[in-house]
């Protein structure tokens, strides 16, 4: 049985921990979110993605489960209005343009990792015959539920998904900011790799930070508690897991305190 969560004690440490992280006191701010993770160990509030942004801490593989299921749950219902019409997010038509520049399509099975409430479904609808939609989010499941878009839709944890699943391949699969909650990408490139057919074409979205701030590393949690990933790791892990890259794009992901973030749309086709 699992253990209840003091909230009050908990709302206070995170309210601390965010306080003291404006103010700048690094050092009490970790403190007090690592009290935040001792009071909810499957870390909700997101304490251990918020202590990597501050260049403490080991970086997570991936953003916990319970912070970004509460993160999308709580954001659901003004997601498209505050990520499309404030945050300037356009990848899914992104998406659309470069499959018909490079004349790719129309697909018969399309799987839309991490689906939220429908953009990218929405985008594609006209290229593909049929449609499975995946969230971790029951509300943004809910929205795309809605407006009708995909045969099939299942609240679920996107690698879980990929792991457990035995349904006919896709001949295409899109994960549109799914990865800036995924620190390593060998479980998801994998999971996709083994849900294609031979030829599928896989197409994501990722951030990026510039070389000096990235120092070598993989990936890294950024200012915003996103992961931004290096240019050579997407591309190594891809050809590693059986996919060559068809394109990959220089894009501007979303606008954040008036400045664009960097992050590239990729193109891949599995090979095998």
């Amino acid at each position: 049985m699992a253990k209840k969560i003091d909230e009050e004690a908990l709302g206070e440490a995170y309210n601390r921990a965010l306080a003291l992280e404006k103010a700048g006191d690094v050092d009490a701010a970790v403190a007090a979110y690592e009290e935040v993770l001792a009071i909810d160990p499957d870390d909700h509030g997101g304490a251990a993605v918020r202590i990597a942004a501050m260049g403490r801490g080991e970086t997570p593989v991936r953003a916990p489960d319970a912070y970004v299921e509460t993160l999308f749950d709580q954001h659901a219902e003004v997601f498209e209005d505050v990520l499309v019409e404030q945050l300037g997010y356009h990848v899914p038509m992104l998406v659309r343009q470069r499959l018909q520049a490079l004349k790719l399509g129309p697909f018969k099975r399309l799987l839309d990792l991490g689906c939220g409430t429908g953009l990218t479904g929405g985008a594609l609808r006209d290229l593909c015959a049929d449609m499975t939609g995946i969230d971790l989010s029951e509300k943004m499941v809910e929205i795309a539920h809605e407006k009708d878009l995909y045969e099939t839709l299942f609240v679920a944890e996107v690698e879980d998904f990929l792991d457990d699943n035995d349904e006919e391949a896709f001949d295409i699969i899109t994960a549109t900011d799914v990865l800036p909650y995924l620190g390593a990408l060998e479980p998801l490139f994998f999971g996709a790799a083994e849900n294609l057919a031979p030829g599928g074409l896989f197409i994501f979205s990722s951030e990026t930070l510039p070389e000096e701030t990235l120092a070598g590393r993989a990936y890294m949690v950024g200012p915003h508690q996103r992961f931004a990933h290096a240019d050579a790791y997407v591309r190594e892990r891809l050809a590693a897991t059986g996919f060559e890259l068809v394109e990959i794009t220089d894009i501007n992901v979303r606008m954040e305190d008036g400045q664009p973030t960097p992050g590239h749309l990729v193109i891949a086709r599995y090979i095998g």
